[in-house]
């Protein structure tokens, strides 16, 4: 019996776990193949690959942002040969099972919740002929009628085989993510999430899971991120598995962790500033929600201000980047509270902060109670809200304004030091600036265009000169600093028309080279030629005092001259500031 995995991810650096766990355990009596795809595949040549494959028995791992096409492809493969069967799983259709097995004809079976045990008896009774309707945990047909088999008991995970031992992953790891799972399972009830319907939090052998790391990481993996739902819950199990990963890690390995801020201990936090290395560990975090009425009403426990002290504290100590994560649309938060909620989050400066959308997620408390809130949501995945009794789709459309210029302008880092002017000197607070930057952006047309680094830049800078801002000659030297302090190599043609004429810039580089002195003792002790002067500097007129501004951050109205060098043996161009007066002549 030829039996073939697949899975359509959402791009191609991520791995499908799932379908290594059930081939890890079909293991050795049945040999399954493999393959995966993305989302973005055209739907044809998916069909294609999988047919020259010629399966007996095919299986699919199906998610919010993979089920559309996912089912294009089934049913495509089935008018092709309809004999092949088919076998579904995953978090999409373990719920509404009666519903995706009456939608979906071409769905022979639908394994429900945790698949491993339930996918190899599966297997067996195909294999052998034998009778499938006492298989725990699967959909069928039966003519006209489907059948529901209750669930089997949960696994003891610690009896799983290793999912990350195929040799035909191993060309793979060091340009994908690399998911990696020490527990299932979530001690929270949080209604807008699948993982609060499994209750209790189980753990795979410690030792094990070391021991799959190492491997990892001796085959060249280098982003492992761990798909705990809450891998912080045993504060003794979270640093245990800190320390191994300090003492073990290999250079150029990163691993990321979804954790709970509020639950952190300050220990832990002190210890992992000390000891971890820069950049070895990322954390994301979900917030969601700065309103309290809003996660009561999701039964989401939450301590703002416990999780605040972690975030600073983790931040202060410069070592981890964190990843926040927000949800508009939650019960009772309207526009003007998830407003408060933005602010009160970006007021913690992550490094990047996620706003998404609330999804009515099959099998959630939420949706079970939609009507409660008046919700109105997608009928398709992934079954993102159109509103609600206190927010309305004009509110989500502003909203989805600041997501994009959010991600443009803050998650991308592009010109920090602008948008920290910005959001604290120039407009009332930070979701008021990325608000009426989103919709002018948005008036333009920007949104349905693609963009250069250069085009960011000019079209932040229109929007400025059109508000008439104050300050805006002092806003534009910060933006030349952002830009050039981003550039690797001396740029061909800066986003903004240079200043300086020709013979401005000669007599300018001559009191340079006459005046080392002048642009102070760093500057000096470079040595530049005068052929590297030319060649790998940039000098233009800024108005602000540059040195104050770096030190310290104040925005002070002084005009001069800066000079930028672009060292290619550094990673980093080097600023040096002068005036006029100081390169001229005796």
């Amino acid at each position: 019996m030829n039996i073939v995995l697949t899975t359509l991810n959402a791009k191609y650096i991520h791995t499908n776990l799932a379908i290594r766990y059930l081939k890890a355990y079909a293991q050795p009596e049945f040999d399954v193949k493999l393959v995966e795809y993305t989302i973005k595949d055209p739907v044809i040549n998916i069909v294609s690959d999988l047919i020259q494959k010629q399966p007996d028995v095919l299986g699919f791992s199906c998610y919010i942002w993979n089920i559309e096409e996912t089912i294009k492809v089934i049913k495509m493969i089935k008018k092709i040969n309809p004999e092949i069967k088919i076998i579904a799983g995953g978090p999409e259709v373990t719920y509404d099972v009666q519903d995706w097995m009456k939608e979906v004809a071409e769905f022979d079976f639908i394994v429900i919740g945790e698949g491993e045990q339930t996918f190899k008896q599966l297997l067996s009774a195909l294999a052998s002929g034998a009778d499938f309707s006492e298989v725990p945990g699967i959909a069928y047909r039966t003519g006209e009628s489907i059948q529901m088999n209750p669930q089997r008991n949960k696994l003891d995970l610690k009896e799983l085989p290793s999912p990350y031992r195929f040799e035909e992953d191993l060309p793979h790891l060091s340009k994908r993510v690399t998911y990696l799972e020490t527990s299932r399972g979530c001690p929270f009830s949080c209604q807008f999430c699948l993982s609060s319907i499994e209750v209790g939090v189980r753990y795979f052998d410690r030792e094990n899971v070391k021991e799959d790391i190492r491997y990892l990481m001796a085959n060249g993996a280098k982003t492992i991120k761990f798909v705990d739902r809450t891998f912080n819950i045993s504060r003794s199990y979270a640093m245990e598995m800190f320390r191994f990963l300090i003492d073990e890690h290999l250079p150029g390995t990163v691993f990321q962790f979804e954790i709970t801020a509020d639950i952190m201990r300050p220990e832990v936090i002190e210890f992992l500033n000390q000891e971890a290395p820069a950049g070895l560990f990322r954390f994301e975090i979900g917030v969601q929600s700065t309103n309290d009425y809003t996660n009561e009403l999701v039964m989401r426990k939450q301590n703002f201000d416990k999780l605040k002290r972690t975030v600073t504290m983790v931040k202060e100590g410069g070592k981890i980047d964190q990843h926040l994560d927000l949800i508009a649309g939650l019960p009772e938060e309207d526009y003007h509270s998830f407003k408060k909620t933005f602010n009160d989050v970006f007021a913690m400066r992550p490094e990047e902060l996620q706003l998404g959308f609330l999804k009515m997620l099959r099998g959630t408390g939420l949706r079970l109670q939609a009507d409660q809130h008046d919700y109105v949501y997608m009928d398709h995945s992934p079954y993102e809200i159109l509103g609600n009794n206190v927010l309305d789709f004009n509110d989500i459309i502003k909203i989805k304004q600041v997501e994009d210029v959010l991600e443009k302008y803050w998650n991308d880092h592009r010109m920090d030091r602008t948008v920290e002017y910005l959001v604290t000197k120039v407009f009332p607070s930070p979701f008021d600036f990325f608000q009426e930057f989103g919709s002018y952006w948005e008036t333009r047309g920007w949104s349905r265009i693609g963009h250069q680094l250069e085009d960011l830049f000019k079209r932040l800078f229109n929007f400025l000169q059109e508000k008439d801002v104050d300050n805006l000659e002092a806003i534009e030297s910060l933006m030349k600093y952002d830009y050039l302090a981003g550039a690797k190599h001396k740029p061909r043609k800066p986003w903004w028309e240079l200043s300086l004429d020709k013979q401005e810039r000669s007599e300018l580089y001559r009191g340079i080279i006459h005046k080392p002195d002048a642009l102070g003792r760093q500057y000096s002790e470079l040595n530049i030629s005068e052929k590297d002067l030319y060649k790998h500097t940039l000098l233009e007129d800024i108005t602000i005092d540059l040195e104050k501004f770096i030190e310290d951050g104040e925005v002070e109205y002084s005009p001069s001259y800066m000079l930028v060098y672009f060292d290619s043996k550094l990673e980093q161009p080097q600023f040096f500031t002068f005036k006029m007066q100081d390169v001229k002549p005796a």
